[in-house]
């Protein structure tokens, strides 16, 4: 799995991608990262920051209308775009991070992850210029209803989220499907060692060595700790009669 990420401040990314789960299967070859200064693309002369100073190309301005703020500036995205496709991925799907686009799920994860590779384009300030979408943005994606200074923090998050199912990436495929919202549900209460602690115990049943038990256990309590925190997931979710009873759930 291919991510390239459009971006005017690469370094953000230069630790999180060497950590845990993601740094192991970037050094495995199992996701590669390719990261893009959208600066390199922009047309316009360097300008100098202080005294001495080479400076940077721009790639924002003031918004047509007027307005606070600046706007990501057309030509360099569209341009960094292009040249990312053409020199990696042809096929890949471009993907714009914004307050704006769809919200971010596992369902949408899981469909990046059997896609032939993202671009994400990095958002920032007041937006991007409305050009960049119709031009080459295949999708809008949000991932929550807040606000932040940029799409860094958001690229991550669907690299993490998306590299979790790409085969081999964690240590067992199963691992990805018992997550929660992979079945629509949050995820059932874990226990390790030791047995008890501080007068709190495991529950039996989890000590039982009942396999067909468990299942049924952490498929009930999977349930209602949904009910309890998240009810709206419920109403997409087939429930069984007893699984009614249990929640009180009158039909």
């Amino acid at each position: 799995m291919r991510f390239d990420i459009l971006t005017i401040f690469p370094d953000f990314f230069e630790s999180p991608l060497k950590q845990s789960i993601l740094g192991k299967a970037i050094e495995k070859g199992l996701v590669e990262i390719g990261i893009h200064n959208i600066r390199d693309f922009a047309a316009s002369p360097f300008i100098p920051l202080h005294e001495g100073d080479r400076g940077r190309r721009t790639t924002d301005d003031s918004p047509y209308g007027g307005g606070d703020g600046m706007v990501m500036k057309a030509e360099p995205i569209v341009m960094a775009v292009e040249s990312v496709k053409a020199g990696f991925n042809p096929d890949a799907k471009v993907v714009l991070t914004t307050p704006q686009g769809k919200k971010f799920n596992q369902q949408m994860a899981a469909e990046f992850a059997a896609s032939n590779g993202l671009v994400i384009i990095c958002g920032r300030y007041e937006g991007v210029d409305e050009r960049v979408k119709e031009l080459v943005v295949d999708m809008e994606v949000s991932v929550g209803d807040y606000i932040l200074s940029g799409g860094e923090a958001p690229a991550m998050i669907i690299i993490d989220a998306v590299s979790r199912l790409v085969p081999g990436v964690l240590g067992s495929d199963e691992s990805a499907k018992d997550d929660s919202f992979s079945y629509g549900l949050l995820e059932y209460p874990q226990y390790t060692r030791p047995e008890s602690f501080r007068g709190l115990n495991v529950p039996e049943v989890l000590l039982s060595g009942n396999h067909q038990e468990i299942k049924t256990w952490r498929r009930l309590e999977s349930l209602k700790r949904t009910a309890e925190k998240r009810p709206d997931l419920l109403e997409k979710i087939l429930l069984t009669e007893e699984e009614k009873r249990q929640l009180g759930i009158k039909n």
